[in-house]
């Protein structure tokens, strides 16, 4: 009796390992393609990792420093769609930097232009590009 109990065990999960190999999908290839970030993406990445800095600098009270010129390849930096740097992009992009440098030029007045400039971010990414929106968000000085 033991006996084909065990047996009947093994022939099933036998048979259950069968139908999963006969149902595993099948791949034409075993390339794995990397995702490259455009030259767009790659700065907004950069400009985010300095704007984490410049809030500690603002909240700690440290000297601002100058104004990052990388910032400035905002308008001629390389996105993913071309088509996206349009007018509204463009506007945006224009009023970014502007609150950008008055931080530095300004800095009894640094959170406001900081915050300003991360609305600027926001304002933009509603439309061109939502994904980061809540990690834009984090940025702002309360």
């Amino acid at each position: 009796m033991i006996r084909y109990f065990i047996f009947a065990v093994l022939l099933f999960f036998s048979c259950g390992k069968k139908k999963e190999e006969c149902t595993k999908p099948e791949t034409n290839s075993n390339k794995f393609e990397m995702y490259q970030m455009s030259e767009m993406s790659l700065l907004m990445e950069q400009m985010y990792a300095d704007n984490e800095r410049l809030k500690q600098r603002i909240l700690s009270g440290e000297k601002i420093g100058e104004f990052p010129q990388h910032f400035l390849k905002i308008h001629k930096a390389v996105m993913t769609d071309k088509q996206e740097n349009d007018t509204f992009f463009k506007q945006h992009a224009k009023q970014f930097i502007e609150s950008q440098e008055l931080i530095y030029k300004q800095p009894n007045q640094a959170k406001e232009f900081f915050n300003k400039s991360i609305d600027e971010c926001v304002a933009c990414h509603e439309v061109k590009c939502g994904g980061p929106i809540l990690r834009i968000k984090k940025l702002y000085i309360k």
